[in-house]
């Protein structure tokens, strides 16, 4: 593997289509496309302050490195890409790329990850709006996000031990399972087929309405008013809900239900099971 060290590049693709490569403590200033079109690359202890750094590349190894402002959009259209011990300040970092590993990584990035396939994140902290939209099959592990409209249409993902700060996260999603996590965020899971969420801390106004074949295993809910609308649902949860409204089917088993909305005229209640320990008359004469 040939070697660059302590590089300065600038302009436009200074090291294009370049293969079997290591590059180290190096930095790319203003300019674009500095390494497209190349393959096989070891990138550490490196700065990238140019746009579109890494486009139509394949296994690319990046450790120790920082993206700032101007380095934006910077691996688009690859696959097989590692990142690891990396910061990351710019915009739309991953687009249409397949095949990402991101490990104890800071990133402050909106809009990235967007139509990305094999997606792995672990020990890492993203804060952004609109991560991951369209993506597919994802795992996210010991992940700490803060942005809202997070995992937009995703299809199939295991998510574990994260904490997710996001308004209106989950929504159109398939095939997503979430274990010992906490999801904060107003409008949780809107429009989702078969999420289920497992050993899960739910925080927020209005959470899983729309949703068809929702599964809750064990979960807790705080704060969740006029939860499961219009919901096909089967749940455990081991606190008491603030409210629930006019799920169309399934059971509901929790501590209590502080208030049970059923007021549609056109939904057969007696399609959806309530189950409580305590407040359990009110429950039965609501669906009376």
């Amino acid at each position: 593997m040939n070697l660059i060290e302590k590089g300065i590049f600038e302009g436009e693709r200074p090291l294009y289509k370049i293969a079997n490569v290591q590059i180290k403590h190096s930095e790319f200033l203003a300019g674009e496309s500095a390494v497209k079109e190349s393959r096989d690359l070891k990138v550490s202890d490196c700065s990238f302050s140019g746009k579109y750094p890494f486009w139509h590349n394949k296994d690319i190894d990046i450790q120790d490195s920082y993206f700032s402002d101007g380095g934006r959009a910077a691996i688009w259209y690859s696959s097989h890409v590692r990142m690891t011990n990396c910061k990351v300040d710019a915009p739309k970092i991953f687009r249409d790329a397949q095949n990402i590993t991101i490990h104890k990584t800071i990133m402050d990035t909106n809009e990235t990850l967007w139509d990305c396939e094999n997606v792995k994140i672990s020990d890492s902290e993203f804060k952004g709006n609109y991560l991951l939209l369209h993506g597919s099959d994802i795992e996210l592990d010991h992940f700490k996000l803060d942005g809202d409209y997070s995992f937009q249409h995703v299809k199939k993902g295991v998510v574990r031990n994260c904490v997710i700060t996001s308004k209106d996260a989950f929504w159109n999603t398939e095939d997503i399972t979430v274990y010992d996590s906490v999801l904060e965020g107003e409008y949780l899971g809107w429009y989702s087929k078969n999420l289920r969420l497992v050993n899960c801390k739910i925080i927020g106004t209005q959470p899983l309405c729309y949703a068809e074949n929702l599964i809750l295993e064990n979960c807790e809910m705080m704060d969740t008013d006029l939860s499961f609308e219009y919901s096909t649902v089967h749940a455990t949860i081991l606190n008491t809900i603030d409210s629930v409204k006019n799920p169309i089917s399934g059971m509901i088993r929790a501590e209590g239900i502080r208030e049970l909305i059923l007021d549609d005229p056109e939904l057969d209640y007696s399609n959806t099971q309530f189950i409580t320990k305590i407040n359990n008359e009110e429950a039965e004469e609501a669906i009376r």
